[in-house]
């Protein structure tokens, strides 16, 4: 277990459903969690429009009918295993829609919201909790779900919106967080490391496709060494029964070769107040009182 350090740094990540916060940096939470860093999880929908992704729940109606509870429990038993704060903006999940022409968007959904009108909540999530830090998704929401873009969008207008003493004074008093990331752990560097680690073992492993794959591989500025804490990461995953099958392709590769091919969790860091060096290992370079003075900045 890590010693406490500067208790005082609290890191928000910004999430579109429950379920994301444990497959997204989750092992990047249990470590800052650990050290004493404040964590809050800003989910902005209920998942309400979820399907049942466990096969092996996938047959109970009673699960179907009652899913915006039952995802609110689990995200309530994942919130307790990584030991973060966390809150509801309580927007309206859109689905993911499918076919060919797609379907139009469900009237009142998230991602049909004016970012800037919604960005509102997050604004007063930033000014109450003051992170020094902020994650989210990139432009394509991580994968083009509609609800992960307007995630992406939201987050980067309240990042800049809380800072602003103009812009939703009914808020708090503003506050300028120092950094925004957004998260970058599925790419094919990382699959491709795993894929050979795997068959140093013996062990059979297809590198999964990814349209954007091009799209995130040059951008990664900041891996987070977290492998000890991939544990935690699993158990919150696991929490989100409907979601996640425990005999799935989410642990597809054996923990202690995920821990020895790729132990980090990575990151784009797009914005930062202060100055640090590329690549970093800690998403709080450059606000610790003891980081170096860098001689490469951004």
């Amino acid at each position: 277990m890590s010693t406490s350090v500067a208790p005082q740094l609290r890191l928000l990540h910004v999430h579109a459903h429950p379920d994301d916060e444990s497959s997204k940096g989750a092992a990047t939470t249990a470590k800052y969690v650990a050290e004493g860093v404040e964590v809050m999880v800003a989910t902005c929908t209920g998942g309400e429009r979820g399907s049942v992704l466990n096969p092996k729940l996938a047959s109970d109606p009673d699960i179907e009918h009652n899913i915006a509870q039952i995802r609110r429990d689990e995200m309530s038993r994942a919130r307790e295993i990584l030991g973060v704060q966390q809150v509801w903006l309580g927007f309206v999940d859109s689905g993911l829609p499918e076919g060919d022409p797609l379907p139009p968007l469900p009237e009142g959904c998230f991602a049909l919201e004016d970012p800037k009108v919604a960005a509102g909540r997050l604004v007063q999530v930033i000014r109450s909790f003051r992170p020094h830090v902020v994650t989210t998704y990139d432009e394509q929401g991580g994968y083009p779900h509609p609800d992960h873009i307007q995630c992406h969008r939201i987050t980067v207008e309240a990042f800049n919106a809380a800072a602003d003493p103009y812009q939703w004074p009914e808020h708090g008093t503003p506050w300028q967080a120092a950094k925004l990331y957004y998260h970058m752990s599925f790419h094919r560097r990382r699959y491709e490391q795993l894929e050979a680690a795997m068959h140093e073992h013996g062990l059979e492993y297809q590198v999964p496709t990814r349209d954007n794959d091009p799209y995130s591989y040059g951008r990664l500025t900041t891996f987070v060494p977290c492998a000890e804490y991939f544990p935690v990461r699993d158990e919150a995953l696991k929490a989100h029964a409907t979601q996640i099958d425990p005999d799935g392709p989410w642990f597809a590769v054996p923990l202690a070769i995920q821990q020895m091919g790729w132990p980090t969790e990575d990151y784009q860091l797009v914005m930062s107040r202060v100055p640090t060096m590329i690549p970093e290992d800690d998403l709080f370079a450059g606000l610790r009182p003891d980081s170096p003075v860098p001689e490469f900045i951004i």
